[in-house]
């Protein structure tokens, strides 16, 4: 009985966070509906007698896919948009055959699965025991299929690398080129830290120096004009005052 609501709980989990995965225009929102499947895929195994499987499918797939996968996205950058600019020719033809094959591939799976004869528990895996016979199949039968996935993963990776990759225009500037630059400005010394004795720790409250008086750098320019347009200034008038002058020397 346990385990027939064990099962229907995370059926209905797996299946709505696939749906997520797939229909979810966020990549990164994508990769963790990913993970909650394969968080689910574990404890399946787990309920099933397969202690080896659910280990695997949380230390391999769980940790280090989808570790793989949230490497590459903060790669290729979490805000960066799709183009729909196509750049490569006739791919909509050749994504159009692979979702054709993958098709008749669930659907034969699905009727072996079903119309064929079952073989049992013990038939399939033999007096070794299961993780032998899965250590059999992947190193044996199933050894190129095996490394091609992982192939296809390095690949994944390093082809994300080759697209988040950009030229660098002019050239970075060193230790001593910032240094020069800041002395030869307005402000050798660093901007007073914001907030400093604000009651409600925030950013845009301007901060005070030793004196006692206001300090206006210490408040950033574009949230100072934010302040002011929505008017969200401190009940304090010094306070508003520095930001609403703040404000006046950005829109200059």
């Amino acid at each position: 009985m346990g385990e027939t609501i064990t099962f229907w709980v995370l059926a209905v989990v797996s299946v709505g966070a696939a749906l997520g995965m797939v229909f979810n225009r966020k990549a990164v929102y994508s990769a963790l509906m990913l993970g909650t499947v394969m968080l689910c895929l574990a404890v399946m195994y787990a309920v099933q007698d397969a202690p080896f499987l659910a280990a695997v499918q949380i230390i391999v797939y769980t940790g280090a896919v989808m570790m793989l996968f949230l490497f590459v996205l903060m790669l290729v950058g979490v805000d960066s948009s799709d183009s729909l600019v196509e750049t490569l020719k006739g791919q909509r033809f050749w994504a159009a055959i692979a979702a054709i094959g993958f098709a008749v591939l669930i659907i034969v799976a699905v009727g072996n699965a079903v119309f064929a004869p079952q073989a049992g528990l013990e038939a399939a895996v033999g007096p070794a025991g299961y993780i032998r016979s899965l250590a059999l199949l992947l190193f044996t039968k199933y050894v190129f299929a095996f490394e091609i996935t992982s192939a296809l993963l390095i690949t994944a990776a390093l082809g994300a690398m080759v697209l988040a990759h950009r030229e660098r225009l002019t050239e970075k500037a060193t230790q001593k080129d910032l240094s020069r630059a800041r002395f030869l400005g307005d402000r050798p010394s660093p901007l007073p830290g914001p907030g400093t004795y604000a009651r409600n720790n925030a950013i845009d409250m301007p901060a005070l120096l030793p004196d006692g008086s206001v300090a206006e750098d210490s408040v950033n320019r574009y949230i100072a004009r934010y302040d002011v347009e929505q008017g969200h200034l401190p009940e304090d008038p010094r306070l508003a005052e520095a930001i609403q002058h703040k404000a006046e020397e950005d829109s200059k």
